[in-house]
């Protein structure tokens, strides 16, 4: 086992295990470690709504490709599971073929539960305080950017998100009024890839 407390990321470099990851309910086992820490196999099936044997055997596959492990429990009955990170990186501009297919499958998993959490928070954003209500939502914007500029924007984007790293291993450090808030970036390039000629301004 690892030290108590998990990694701040954990990059995945080959496809098989991306493709190990990219499975729903693997990817929400390993969101819920991480915003409410250590847990049975049997608390994270109540919270998500699944069976124990089910969540058990996603769970042990991600043990096995270093996602999860195993935590101390209260007693010698109780067997939780922690995340081994805070967080999971990838490469998304890698050559290999089986790479870029494995991230593309990734990335599917993702935009669908993205899409999800948005359609559970607008079913019950009516019960929401009027303070939060105005706090939350969707927007959007168009940038005229380059790569580079994207990637220094992006960056900055994860800086501010940083400011917050430490509420989330640290309860004491989150204000009384404070609540879990799902930030989802989405950077996404419209129209096609500009040519030289078009780069430049040249005829």
């Amino acid at each position: 086992m690892q030290d108590a407390t998990p990694e701040h990321s954990i990059k995945i470099t080959d496809p098989r295990t991306l493709r190990a990851y990219a499975h729903p309910l693997r990817m929400r086992l390993i969101g819920l470690l991480r915003s409410e820490g250590p847990m049975t196999a049997t608390r994270a099936a109540a919270r998500l709504d699944d069976n124990v044997p089910n969540c058990s055997f996603h769970l042990r596959q991600l043990a096995k490709y270093g996602l999860a492990e195993r935590a101390p429990g209260a007693d010698s009955r109780e067997r939780p599971w922690r995340a081994t990170a805070q967080s999971t990186a990838w490469d998304d501009d890698t050559d290999d073929p089986a790479m870029r297919a494995a991230a593309d499958e990734l990335n599917g998993v993702l935009l669908g539960l993205f899409m999800q959490s948005a359609r559970d928070y607008l079913a019950v954003r009516g019960d929401e305080p009027a303070e939060w209500r105005a706090a939350a939502g969707f927007s959007d914007a168009l940038l005229h950017v380059t790569a580079a500029e994207l990637r220094e924007l992006t960056e900055q984007i994860e800086a501010l998100f940083s400011r917050y790293d430490q509420r989330l291993t640290d309860p004491a450090q989150r204000p009384p009024a404070s609540r879990p808030i799902h930030l989802i970036q989405l950077a996404i390039p419209r129209g096609p890839v500009p040519g030289d000629d078009e780069e430049t301004g040249r005829d």
